[in-house]
């Protein structure tokens, strides 16, 4: 009989924990990454995260509790009322920066290459942009996120395959050696505007 009784316990102990580790696993999931809001003070844009898993671990006790960890106006605006958080709670998928860039290259063509743009390998194949007043390749991690609707709003999308070769040729062109493109009868080429790498 205590054999039964310590089963049914463990079995009922390990749904428990199965139930809390989702609700809680499905809290920092829905509240991590980086986010661009309006900041209530100034009305420029901040880039700010929520403490995710502050967030889940309230969430686990039935509590609701979504507060900022970090934001790029901190050091010097800390302990700001943190407003901002009404407008991540209203759309908070909408405000997530790596939604916007996934939005921003969606029916996009790689302004190089001219290929379109398809699902993107975030992890093996990131895509890069090139700033508007030269050919100049830019990578995400040297973008501030707190200028990103700017960015997204001057710069133009390049394919990885093209951030890939023209990276070498920004970084060692020494390793680079020019050609003329190749072109075959009837095929136009196309010219990038922002001149090629």
């Amino acid at each position: 009989m205590n054999t039964i009784f310590v089963v049914i316990a463990s079995v009922a102990a390990a749904g428990v924990v199965a139930v809390a580790g989702r609700v809680w696993l499905r809290n920092r999931l829905r509240w991590r990454g980086t986010r661009i809001v309006e900041c209530p003070e100034n009305h420029a844009p901040a880039a700010v995260r929520v403490d995710a898993a502050q967030a889940a671990t309230a969430a686990l006790r039935g509590e609701h509790n979504v507060r900022l960890n970090q934001c790029s106006r901190w050091p010097e605006k800390a302990g700001c009322g943190q407003e901002c958080l009404a407008e991540i709670e209203a759309t908070p998928e909408d405000c997530l920066a790596k939604t916007m860039i996934a939005r921003w290259y969606e029916g996009a063509d790689c302004t190089i290459c001219g290929k379109a743009f398809e699902a993107i390998d975030w992890q093996l194949h990131e895509p890069g942009l090139v700033r508007p007043d030269s050919s100049h390749l830019v990578r995400w991690k040297d973008v501030p996120m707190e200028t990103l609707p700017t960015v997204l709003a001057t710069h133009a999308p390049v394919c990885w395959n093209c951030v890939t070769v023209g990276w070498v040729a920004q970084e060692h062109p020494d390793w680079v050696t020019e050609r003329p493109p190749h072109r075959s009868p009837g095929i136009q080429e196309r010219v990038p505007p922002f001149g090629g790498v």
